[in-house]
């Protein structure tokens, strides 16, 4: 059997979160200049909301964006055809593209076209942007550099992606290194048909990295000498990392250069990995694993470990595609989301914050919701956050306020065997009293509720509806409901537990 790096407990996750909130004053107060970088707050995620500002309209399906250091406060902005745009805050969106390549994009089915973008540090004097789309006439997965003063667009690197349209990737960064990182999916179809995740022979499934300051023989790049695979004979010298289904987004943080990176799921489990800096030859785990679950058919490889993500989520709770986002280090909401990791899901729209909790786990709560079909979270120059939509084609500006939770749920779990008692009691925190409510969670693959206490429960698939009893329906504003259920399971994953209170997302706690 394949082997596993575990961080978590072996049953399902609740989110596990501090409650004291912060004064008002203290929680929400700004950096010192030169110190935003740094600044982590403590503040509660369940006490954050994020919201949207729209702030431009009239794009044609926006994919990325990217914002040059070089003063001028302006945001670049791809669209699935090929074109590059330009907004700023005072003007608003150019009508004049910054760059056109539609003659060399194959844009035909929903997950091609031109799909990610990166400027080097030296944007300002080079004028260079880097490119991700999918090239005609066959779909290849391809890396260009486009130079600004000539119009021309020089390829870099291409991987041969013509059987499905799907899982193509498509994200550019550059890492703390100076070096340029660049995810490619899987190649597509279901379930992974050509077993790229595993294999080192393609670029399939993989984040590569390579040096694109200078050209090597007859490459236009070279591959950096501490590259993973370099000495593995067989292996693409390019892969920094492996495993993947279709990571459609990644970032760095930009104070201790660690990596996140949200992976597109089958079906079951959507997923994000945070990584720490440095860390090549990472095997994450697709086929073998779909999020935290042995895939039914996978390719695993007998003796292989694999890095385990830490945080998953189920498309049974409305979502379908992760959309991974940034750690926010700006210096206008600092006081509240610094240091906190934001991501949102393509149909739910919800907003997902994570934080390292300082003990090897994550703070996780959902704190909102984005317009419909975001596509890509981007920053500023300076770390602020901005999103875009895929249909109608919108950027909107992403703002963080503080709103204390509804409700909380408290749990204590007794493991046993096979199985788990877990006791909840539900605690009205908000000043209106509750007539009703629902908890909703999904169970890992295997698991199965064998019986419950104080709610009326159903379980549908691996989604778990857990509904007040007659005599529990009404909660007053502080008084607490208690309930419980008892599970088996064959399976030792542990997804997070979605509660809700009248609508309303709940702080979760032990």
């Amino acid at each position: 059997m394949p082997r596993r790096r575990w961080t978590g407990p072996l049953l399902p996750a609740l989110l596990l979160i501090a409650l004291t909130p912060l004064p008002a004053a203290a929680a929400d107060a700004a950096p010192p200049p030169g110190k935003t970088a740094e600044v982590t707050s403590t503040v509660p995620l369940p006490s954050l909301r994020a919201t949207t500002t729209q702030v431009a309209s009239g794009l044609k399906r926006p994919t990325a964006l990217a914002a040059p250091d070089d003063g001028t406060d302006r945001l670049f902005i791809t669209e699935k055809s090929g074109k590059v745009r330009v907004y700023h805050p005072d003007t608003g969106l150019s009508p004049t593209p910054l760059a056109d390549i539609t003659s060399a994009v194959d844009e035909s089915g929903n997950e091609r076209g031109l799909l990610g973008i990166a400027l080097p540090p030296d944007f300002a004097d080079s004028r260079v942007l880097y490119l991700a789309y999918t090239a005609l006439p066959d779909g290849a997965v391809t890396l260009a550099r486009y130079r600004l003063d000539a119009s021309r667009l020089e390829v870099l690197l291409s991987q041969e992606h013509a059987e499905f349209s799907n899982h193509n990737g498509g994200q550019l960064a550059f890492g703390p290194d100076g070096n340029l990182y660049w995810s490619i999916g899987d190649g597509g179809g279901s379930g992974d048909p050509f077993r790229s995740g595993q294999r080192l022979d393609t670029l399939l499934g993989k984040i590569v990295r390579i040096d694109v300051s200078r050209g090597c023989g007859p490459l236009p790049y070279c591959v950096p000498a501490d590259n993973p695979f370099v000495d593995t004979p067989g292996a693409r010298e390019e892969i920094w990392l492996y495993g993947l289904r279709n990571p459609w987004r990644f970032s760095f943080d930009a104070a201790d250069g660690s990596m996140w990176i949200g992976d597109v799921g089958q079906g079951r489990w959507e997923e994000i990995d945070h990584l720490a800096p440095g860390r090549g030859r990472l095997n994450l785990g697709w086929s073998c694993y779909e999020g935290l679950e042995e895939f039914p058919d996978g390719d695993c490889v007998p003796g292989e470990e694999h890095t385990e993500p830490v945080f998953t989520y189920s498309p049974y709770t409305g979502g379908c595609s992760v959309i991974g986002g940034h750690v926010y280090r700006g210096r206008e909401h600092a006081g509240l989301v610094g240091g906190t990791y934001i991501a949102t899901d393509y149909c739910s729209s919800t907003v997902w914050a994570l934080r390292p909790d300082g003990s090897g786990g994550y703070e996780q709560a959902e704190i909102g919701e984005m317009p419909t079909q975001v596509t890509s979270v981007g920053t500023t120059a300076d770390g602020e956050f901005y999103v875009v939509n895929d249909l109608p084609g919108g950027l909107h500006k992403v703002s963080f306020a503080r709103e204390e939770p509804t409700c909380r749920v408290d749990r204590t779990v007794r493991a046993w065997g096979t199985g788990a008692t877990v006791d909840l009691t539900v605690t009205n925190t908000g000043g209106t009293p509750v007539n009703g409510w629902t908890l909703q969670f999904p169970l890992a693959l295997g698991q199965r509720v064998v019986s419950d206490w104080n709610t009326n429960l159903t379980q549908g698939s691996n989604l778990i509806t857990a509904s007040n009893a007659p005599h529990n329906a009404a909660i007053a504003p502080g008084a607490s409901v208690t309930l419980g259920y008892l599970t088996e399971h064959t399976g030792d994953a542990s997804p997070p537990v979605r509660f809700t209170l009248d609508g309303d997302a709940c702080a979760v706690g032990r």
